[in-house]
């Protein structure tokens, strides 16, 4: 988990007082992630790490060994179909139907978000593993996790996944100069005297100078990924420019124990379709 490993790294050069991992260990060659999208910390990675080493993307849990990455050069992970796992793919739109559809491997397409369905050697039966994925490859049949089937934003008809918004931080902080810790976004709902948006509440390791220049960065980054999120965003009809909030560093950390949820493989959600965690979060006080 990138964002556990961040807090190991942090206190590993507090102790040793070393500015970089490598001064630490000469070796490291090899980070292997999984759990989050590793793109809003790879800056932040090389940084503190120091010297250039192989990033891996592993994708496993506690219900089977679903693929990894074969090579740090090429994007999407090598499905793994030979491991005790019978996989079938739903299309993101027949989510929560009576009877949903699903397709095999013979069927897919690149490009398009799926929820996978798995049955398994330990005793599983068309378990729905709650991820979405895409194939980035048919021949081998490559995968990268696309968000998780609950946590996305569609208030408006914006139909933003967390690879959107995760995309979209690395953008702006390219842009800015800034360095974030973690986030989570929910919907502002439309009201008598403004129409919609989407509010953030961000940690940053590093604030940008300007936070509404970062909000400006973010909402265009998301333009240029999400066309039906450019499309509510056109002169504001449906979403105005998003609300920033820089929280102060460890909120996060206290909401997950307040939930019993501290370290391990539990994480901040990243996108939620109401207020319940934003406003949650927000109350957090250290």
């Amino acid at each position: 988990m990138p964002t556990w490993t961040l807090v190991l790294i942090k206190r590993i050069l507090e102790i040793t007082g070393k500015q970089t991992l490598k001064e630490v260990w000469p070796s490291l060659e090899l980070y292997i992630h999984g759990g989050v999208s590793f793109t809003p910390y790879r800056e932040q990675f090389k940084k503190l790490i120091g010297g250039g080493i192989n990033y891996l993307d592993m994708y496993n849990a506690s219900e089977g060994f679903f693929a990894a990455q074969d090579s740090p050069d090429e994007d999407g992970m090598l499905l793994f179909t030979q491991h005790g796992i019978f996989y079938e793919f739903m299309p993101v739109d027949e989510y929560g139907k009576p009877s949903p559809k699903t397709v095999g491997l013979k069927e897919v397409v690149t490009g398009k978000n799926y929820a996978p369905v798995i049955s398994t050697t330990g005793g599983l039966w068309r378990y729905l593993i709650g991820d979405t994925i895409q194939f980035t490859s048919l021949n081998p049949y490559k995968i990268k996790v696309t968000g998780r089937l609950k946590y996305y934003m569609n208030a408006f008809g914006e139909e933003v996944i967390v690879e959107n918004t995760d995309k979209a931080i690395a953008a702006a902080c390219e842009k800015t100069g800034a360095v974030v810790n973690d986030y989570t976004a929910a919907p502002v709902y439309f009201s008598d005297n403004s129409n919609g948006a989407h509010e953030w509440l961000i940690e940053f390791e590093k604030e940008p100078a300007n936070l509404q220049q970062f909000a400006y960065e973010l909402d265009c980054a998301l333009k240029s990924i999400n066309s039906d999120y450019e499309a509510k965003r056109h002169k504001d009809i449906a979403l105005r420019l998003p609300i920033i909030h820089s929280l102060k560093k460890g909120i996060f950390c206290a909401w997950l124990k307040s939930k019993g949820k501290l370290g391990g493989q539990h994480k901040v959600p990243r996108l939620s379709n109401d207020r319940k965690y934003l406003e949650e979060i927000m109350n957090i006080t250290l």
